[in-house]
């Protein structure tokens, strides 16, 4: 099971429970760091980011996201602040649920909420096994790391036709490696076949 295949909520079914769609400017903030979560959100169109940055002011991608995927589902369940903000990468359009709206969906369609569930295990399992790679000083299982915890947010499963739809900085700041070790390493990992570089495009 891939981890989008479980949050692809149809759009018809979240406008019947009071979901709007809401277009946004590239660069425009979706929430900030510290606001409270009082949507789900699922693009239409569009690309989003997650960041945040560190106390020098480096900014660190946590994931960025595409058409019919959900972002800061699980902030919903709990009583925090957002620890990251979302801003839109490019011209966007976001069908927006608010939260007492979207746990009426759940508890009126269980076969959703059990959908959920999947999906946020299958989140926090990649995220660990991202985390253990990043913690490793070598730089290849931290891009390969990355790469599977992107590439299952999809439901292609072949080897390298998954394009990795980020900038070399991108990936640096994902990685907190320096973009000039993201380009070696690249490199690298495609003369060992771990991936191909087609036209600049990374494919994993």
């Amino acid at each position: 099971m891939k981890t989008i295949s479980c949050m692809n909520i149809d759009m018809e079914l979240l406008r019947t429970f009071s979901g709007e769609t809401k277009e946004y400017k590239k660069g425009e903030i979706i929430f900030r760091e510290g606001d409270h979560a009082l949507y789900y959100f699922q693009i239409e169109e569009g690309k989003v980011k997650l960041n945040n940055y560190n106390g020098d002011g480096k900014e660190f991608i946590q994931n960025i996201f595409g058409k019919n995927q959900s972002f800061g589902d699980s902030m919903l369940f709990l009583e925090k602040f957002y620890p990251i903000n979302a801003i839109c990468l490019e011209s966007s359009k976001i069908i927006r649920v608010p939260k007492h709206s979207f746990l009426e969906l759940l508890r009126i369609h269980p076969e959703i909420s059990l959908g959920m569930n999947a999906c946020l295990s299958q989140r926090l399992y990649y995220k660990i096994l991202m985390t253990q790679n990043m913690s490793s000083t070598n730089p290849i299982l931290r891009l390969k790391g990355l790469m599977e915890y992107l590439k299952s947010y999809y439901e292609d499963d072949c080897q390298h036709c998954f394009h990795i739809e980020l900038t070399r900085q991108q990936i640096a700041n994902l990685t907190g490696l320096r973009v000039e070790t993201v380009i070696r390493v690249l490199k690298r990992m495609e003369k060992e076949s771990l991936l191909k570089i087609v036209n600049r495009k990374i494919l994993y």
